[in-house]
């Protein structure tokens, strides 16, 4: 490769780092392919590391020995993040979003890819040191927050069916009674979708009383993973005394609904407990 300027360097570097976080880089790598000195490529990460901390972009972690380099950690300031998630409460907020049952319309800011990497980071920033191996969601709506939550930790998305596809080969199906309509339902897993004993973190669009996150947790049991997390962007306190799980982030909690009155609360939800609000 050609050899760099200092500030094309700092620019290709950086843009290296953004595209693979949570990934090791050697040194070796930059100083090889810049053909500059190791010594120069570490200023130039400490000024990268600068830049991200002051911007909230996240972290450059340091790894030494010879088996060490630097990896890109996503974060987000809690200021950054209350900014984000009122604008966002002021959007759910309106009484045109209402639906029957208690939910809220969503699909307009699920579809939104601006939006869903913002709450994707958010994920990623609450669940940052759990050493994720993969993102699971159940079909249909929590898709898009699987995948913009797998992109800044860097692993892959594995999808929970409600119904048996053949192009999944064989599968594993469990029951599991849906927590707000008690209804028993089937969700379902290809085998090979997922590796044994992987870390997965959970993470669905809306949550009443838990009922998937609970299948979904039960159906890992199947594949002898361990779950280091689940995240909801939205929860709703209508069925706190019959929630079917208890270790969550939410990022929004619905507070209360009237029909009649048309008015819709919703507060900041658990992600920013401890984190000055």
């Amino acid at each position: 490769m050609k050899k760099l300027r200092r500030s094309a360097r700092l620019v290709d570097m950086t843009q290296h780092l953004l595209a693979h976080p949570h990934t090791l880089t050697p040194l070796t790598l930059f100083a090889e392919q810049y053909g500059a000195a190791k010594s120069s490529i570490s200023e130039d990460l400490s000024i990268i590391k600068e830049a991200f901390e002051v911007q909230g972009v996240g972290l450059l972690k340091t790894v030494a020995g010879a088996a060490g380099g630097v990896k890109y950690i996503p974060q987000v300031k809690t200021e950054e993040a209350l900014h984000f998630m009122r604008e966002l409460i002021e959007q759910l907020a309106n009484p045109e979003r209402l639906l029957p049952g208690g939910y809220l319309y969503m699909s307009d800011i699920l579809g939104n890819p601006a939006t869903m990497a913002k709450i994707g980071k958010l994920f990623a920033t609450a669940y940052a040191d759990k050493n994720v191996d993969v993102v699971m969601t159940v079909e249909t709506k929590g898709i898009p927050l699987a995948y913009a939550t797998a992109m800044f930790l860097n692993v892959p998305v594995v999808i929970v069916r409600r119904d048996n596809k053949v192009t999944e080969g064989s599968v594993v199906s469990i029951n599991y009674v849906s927590g707000s309509s008690k209804r028993i339902q089937t969700m379902s897993l290809a085998r090979r979708g997922l590796a044994e004993q992987s870390r997965v973190l959970i993470v669905d669009d809306f949550m009443k009383a838990g009922g998937t996150l609970r299948g979904m947790i039960d159906l890992l049991q199947e594949f002898r993973a361990t779950v280091v997390g689940c995240g909801v962007l939205v929860e709703t306190t209508a069925d706190v005394s019959e929630r079917l799980i208890d270790e969550y982030v939410s990022l929004a909690k619905l507070q209360d609904v009237d029909f009649k009155g048309k008015q819709i609360e919703i507060e900041l939800g658990s992600f920013f407990e401890n984190r000055g609000e």
